[in-house]
C-alpha cells in the first residue's frame, strides 16, 4: 500500500502529460483549471447545504442517513475533482453517482462496509427546552471495543 501512494502521484502526472500529447498541452491545462473551479463550486455549494441540514437536523433532534451519506459523497468528489490528474478525476465520477458509488460499496471488503454504514440519533429533552424526567427511556446504539484494563502506574 505504501508503494501506492508512492506511485500515485506520478501515475496522475502521466495522465495528464498523456491528454496533452494527445490532444494538446492548452486541453490539459484547461482540465485541470476547470476541475479545481468545478470541486471547489461542489464543496461551497453542498458544504452550505450540510451547514443548514445539519442545524435543521439538530433542531429536529436527529441526523438523516441521506444527509452522511450523499452530502458527504458530494462533498468527496468535490476534493477529488480538485487534484489535478485524469484517475482521480474518474473517482470523483464514481463517488459522485450514486449507483457506482453504492456498487463500490457493495464489492467493498466486510471492514470496509461496516465503518461506511453507521447511522447516527441523538435526542435530549435539554436541548428541546423540556426537563428530563428519570423515567425516560433513552437507547444508545454503537460499535464498542473492549480493551483491557491496564495499571496507570506499571
Amino acid at each position: 500500500m505504501q508503494w501506492f501512494f508512492l506511485l500515485f502521484p506520478f501515475l496522475e502526472l502521466w495522465t495528464l502529460i498523456e491528454l496533452g500529447a494527445a490532444t494538446s498541452p492548452l486541453l490539459a491545462i484547461g482540465w485541470v483549471v476547470l476541475g479545481i473551479v468545478l470541486g471547489m463550486s461542489m464543496i461551497r455549494r453542498q458544504g452550505l447545504n450540510m451547514i443548514r441540514q445539519a442545524q435543521r437536523d439538530a433542531e429536529g433532534g436527529f441526523i438523516t442517513p441521506r444527509f452522511l451519506g450523499d452530502d458527504l459523497a458530494v462533498v468527496t468528489s468535490g476534493f477529488l475533482l480538485m487534484v489535478p490528474g485524469l484517475v482521480t478525476d474518474l473517482l470523483a465520477l464514481i463517488v459522485l453517482v450514486g449507483p457506482l458509488r453504492r456498487a463500490l460499496l457493495g464489492i467493498a471488503p466486510v471492514e470496509v462496509r461496516r465503518q461506511a454504514s453507521f447511522r447516527a440519533e441523538f435526542r435530549s429533552r435539554a436541548d428541546s427546552g423540556q426537563a428530563a424526567r428519570a423515567d425516560d427511556n433513552v437507547t444508545i446504539e454503537g460499535d464498542f471495543q473492549r480493551v483491557e484494563d491496564r495499571d496507570p502506574h506499571g
